[in-house]
């Protein structure tokens, strides 16, 4: 009798433990999509800002019309993209910053105008912040991947319907400084 009871107090202990690490690991993986929706939230807002100031920047009278016009249409594109063109967008974006701001003594001119300087450092500091943005976010896509390719998640509907998260791949290389 005591032998039976000591067999079905183990085989508790050990469902009790399974349930707890099961119970774990679903918290685990519902941390990091938190996790992901917060950095995915912060990457849109670092693209949206960049493409405002890439927008103040063409709406300033500080750049000749064609100039103006290629970036001014590049941002809006950026601004109402799809999520499928988004990458695309954002990245012509880029490009399109690129080929405004590394032109020949181009932020020496901007900078002697009034508010050349002020937009200059928005710019920059946008461009920056996209970059960062976009590296948290590709590396809580990472984390929640890794999370949920193993076996339990995987034998376990531990991520309940959520899909499997995808990295956000744009060219973001800065202007040249």
């Amino acid at each position: 009798m005591p032998e039976i009871v000591l067999n079905i107090a183990l085989l508790v202990a050990v469902v009790v433990l399974l349930g707890v690490y099961v119970s774990w690991r679903a918290t685990r993986i519902d941390r990091l999509h938190v996790r992901l929706e917060t950095a995915r939230a912060g990457l849109d807002a670092a693209l949206v800002r960049r493409a405002a100031v890439a927008l103040e920047l063409a709406a300033s009278r500080q750049l000749d019309p064609a100039t103006s016009l290629l970036l001014a249409a590049a941002a809006h594109e950026a601004r109402i993209a799809e999520t499928d063109n988004r990458e695309f967008a954002e990245s012509d974006l880029s490009r399109a910053l690129r080929a405004v701001i590394d032109q020949p003594d181009f932020r020496r001119t901007l900078a002697a105008r009034d508010d050349g300087a002020a937009l200059l450092d928005d710019l920059d500091a946008a461009v920056r912040k996209v970059t960062y943005a976009r590296s948290f976010y590709n590396n809580a896509v990472t984390a929640t991947r890794a999370a949920r390719r193993k076996l339990l998640p995987r034998v376990l509907p531990l991520s309940g319907r959520a899909p499997l998260p995808d990295f956000f791949e744009i060219d973001d290389a800065p202007p040249e400084s």
